[in-house]
């Protein structure tokens, strides 16, 4: 997580936020264009996310459902005024590109393995978003249509060669994905926090829900391969997972709805 100092203007904020705000000092730790993420280095720490009105709802919704669960942070407020604010308590620990955690390459591999096993093993009941499937493959129907297309994240073995291909596969295909599993739904290594090698709990869960288990896994494998550099924990993390549990032709069809976004 990389942290840049920024001064604090009350005047940017909801008035309630304040009390947060007040003889912190700021940093900007956002890693997307599509939200503005904010540390408050305060107490144990805050993170207050900000984004379009009406884009954080979902995410405060999961985050806060997971909280319960023992899975995420605590939501402290959620605020939509002129734009969604959604203010967390910052988890014990430090996320999984932090070089305590890369450093052990395999043994991160074996920890993430587990973790998500356990995670699709939980039970969902009262899950804010029950049919996650069904609002996946919508969304890249959608974004098909609008020509929106990029692989550019994926090694040739996950990507396609054309948007028409993809929607091909996802066409033919799609119906074969399940809403049965408690997902993350970008589980991605910078989404997972530790704390001496344990769970401490999981950030950014918009995409999260009752779905098909292959998403976690096709996110699980690309981001073992794009932050360790190497395709060489891809069996191992199987492995660990349960490879009977993956189906290789189900993780093609998850890399056709991904190219859509």
């Amino acid at each position: 997580m990389t942290l840049k100092p920024i001064p604090c203007r009350p005047e940017r904020y909801p008035e309630s936020l304040l009390p947060f705000l007040s003889g912190a000092q700021l940093y900007d730790s956002s890693s997307s264009s599509n939200a503005r993420v904010i540390y408050i280095q305060k107490d144990s720490g805050y993170f207050l996310k900000s984004a379009l009105k009406g884009t954080l709802q979902q995410e405060a919704a999961l985050t806060a459902w997971f909280h319960k669960k023992g899975l995420a942070a605590d939501v402290i407020a959620y605020i939509s005024c002129d734009k969604d604010w959604m203010l967390t308590e910052k988890l014990p620990g430090n996320d999984c590109v932090s070089d305590k955690y890369l450093s052990d390459p395999a043994r991160l591999c074996d920890v993430l393995s587990q973790l998500l096993w356990s995670l699709h093993h939980m039970d969902y009941t009262g899950c804010p978003v029950g049919n996650h499937t069904e609002l996946y493959l919508e969304r890249a129907a959608f974004n098909y249509r609008k020509g929106k297309y990029d692989n550019t994240l994926f090694p040739d073995n996950w990507g396609y060669a054309s948007a028409g291909k993809a929607y091909d596969v996802l066409s033919q295909k799609g119906h074969l994905l399940c809403a049965d599993t408690l997902l993350h739904g970008d589980f991605c290594l910078p989404n997972i926090i530790l704390r001496d090698w344990k769970l401490s709990g999981f950030v950014d869960l918009d995409s999260g829900g009752v779905g098909d288990r292959h998403v976690d896994l096709f996110w699980a494998l690309w981001t073992l391969q794009y932050n360790l550099k190497t395709d060489q924990y891809r069996q191992r993390f199987i492995d660990g997972y349960g490879r009977a549990s993956v189906e290789e032709d189900l993780l093609q069809v998850i890399g056709a709805a991904e190219v859509f976004g």
